[in-house]
């Protein structure tokens, strides 16, 4: 698969994920994660943090962002949505970017015909000098690579843990993204999505997009009872 047929499976970006938007509080673990996307030279690097910790975010944002920019597109890769294809073509040709951000490692790591495309592809990256972003919901010696030269390859780069937000942090979360989109978002509003929505970031940011949307439509204020009738909750 080149860059041209990979574009058929019509991978398509978060408009929205970027890194002007992407909540980094100062000395965070996430601000070093913007870090090293941003402004590291390192060419293997590799983001692990909890399901909801903006991973894809951040990978999504590099892709669209980029200070490493030639001038040719910098590739993202879902595994989620491509662990059913054959691995050797979905890596086909991908050395020649600048960038490859593999998304999900973890779902394909331990699947025995995944282990030697991997290999592979990290040594045509390698040699063409493809920087390589992954990302992994595990450690990388926790998610079953088979292959001894893999899993060394994988640990060559630079490893970042990026932590789960406390509840303080994902409240300022809230109010940051709805800073950026011109609303205001109480402290006791925030709190209350909080205590009624799963805390992971996705699912409070795919709601915070329902609620402005219905509060654009319907001109109303973010009170409490109008939040929660919105998101029926």
């Amino acid at each position: 698969m080149n860059l041209s047929n990979q574009m058929n499976l019509e991978i398509k970006l978060d408009d929205q994920a970027t890194f002007k938007n992407y909540y980094a509080p100062k000395g965070s673990s996430h601000q070093l994660a913007k870090f090293v996307l941003q402004e590291s030279t390192h060419k293997i690097a590799c983001l692990v943090g909890n399901s909801g910790s903006g991973l894809s975010h951040l990978l999504q944002a590099t892709c669209q962002r980029s200070p490493f920019d030639t001038g040719e597109a910098a590739i993202y890769l879902p595994l989620k949505e491509l662990q059913d294809y054959p691995a050797d073509q979905i890596f086909e040709g991908l050395h020649s970017a600048p960038i490859v951000c593999v998304d999900d490692l973890h779902l394909v790591a331990s699947k025995a015909d995944w282990q030697v495309p991997l290999f592979n592809f990290f040594n045509d990256c390698r040699q063409s000098g493809t920087r390589l972003i992954f990302s992994s919901h595990q450690l990388i010696e926790d998610i079953g690579v088979q292959l001894p030269d893999l899993l060394s390859r994988l640990q060559s780069g630079l490893i970042h843990v990026v932590t789960d937000f406390n509840d303080e942090d994902l409240r300022r979360l809230l109010q940051f993204r709805c800073n950026l989109r011109g609303m205001y978002l109480s402290d006791d509003v925030a709190k209350f999505l909080l205590a009624r929505l799963s805390r992971d970031s996705k699912t409070l940011i795919n709601a915070l997009e329902t609620i402005d949307s219905a509060s654009l439509r319907e001109q109303r204020r973010l009170t409490t009872p109008f939040v929660k009738s919105v998101l029926e909750i």
